[in-house]
């Protein structure tokens, strides 16, 4: 009997001594997985919301979010049609304008406002398509903000977005 109870009392000491372990070793991991979270100030801008209203057709304005630059761009029915005539061929990366924009409301371009090819923020309304130019590096946009010209290797990234209302924008 003294043998089953000392067997019985082991086991409790090593199961014991496990779990304070398990529990130690956690408590001292637990600070260095949770500095790999972003960073609350970015948690907070998972979305925005901007305010068209005072945007004329052919004007662009920048936002901050997540903190990256987002281009929003009115577009005139010209450029739309530039845009438009474009032939697949002559895209490095190939896609319609139609594909980068929301149906029904053609003329708002929203892309984030970064060169794929080393980062860099574009300048609007330049370069030799009329569209955004990277003057790090010599990339060419087009007002769809497809590469047409340069070392960037993709188009700029559309991110997810919505039309809240005729005169908001929500993105994120």
């Amino acid at each position: 009997m003294t043998d089953t109870k000392k067997t019985n009392r082991r086991d409790f000491l090593f199961t014991a001594t496990y779990t304070l372990g398990a529990i130690g070793v956690g408590a001292t991991i637990w600070p260095f997985i949770d500095q790999m979270n972003p960073d609350k100030s970015v948690q907070a801008l998972a979305t925005t919301e901007v305010d068209i209203t005072n945007i004329e057709p052919g004007k662009s304005i920048t936002v901050l979010w997540r903190g990256k630059p987002v281009f929003l761009k009115r577009r005139t029915p010209e450029e739309i049609a530039e845009a438009r005539s474009v032939s697949l061929n002559e895209l490095k990366d190939p896609e319609k304008d139609e594909d980068r924009v929301k149906k029904g409301n053609d003329e708002w371009l929203v892309m984030l406002g970064v060169c794929t090819h080393l980062g860099c923020v574009p300048l609007a309304d330049k370069g030799d398509y009329n569209g955004w130019f990277c003057p790090c590096h010599g990339s060419h946009y087009d007002v769809s903000g497809r590469i047409r010209k340069g070392p960037a290797p993709i188009n700029m990234e559309i991110p997810k977005y919505e039309f809240v209302d005729n005169n908001t924008i929500k993105i994120g």
